[in-house]
């Protein structure tokens, strides 16, 4: 990986998650870990779908389909696992 690769994927990364907390609302706390999450979903399915060798949309040495999607999917699990509380 190169590290304008690199770049864009932290970059696209970290706008998944601001948009996410612009959303879904929070304060600094919430901010973080939403990107965390971002951060973590994008990587860890941008590394599977390397392994895999799955591509859904490849930019250069970054697999962005299944990392995107890694990342949303990261985002939602998250929110409902660390912010949503159950009824009573």
């Amino acid at each position: 990986m190169t590290l304008p690769s690199f770049v864009l994927g932290a970059t696209i990364a970290t706008l998944f998650g601001a948009a996410f907390h612009l959303w879904r609302g929070g304060g600094m706390g919430r901010l973080l870990l939403y990107l965390g999450l971002a951060w973590a979903g994008f990587w860890g399915g941008h590394l599977a779908a390397q392994q895999m060798g799955w591509t859904l949309f490849r930019l250069g040495p970054l697999y962005l389909g299944i990392a995107v999607l890694a990342s949303l999917a990261a985002l939602f699990a998250g929110h409902w696992v660390f912010v949503v509380q159950p009824r009573e």
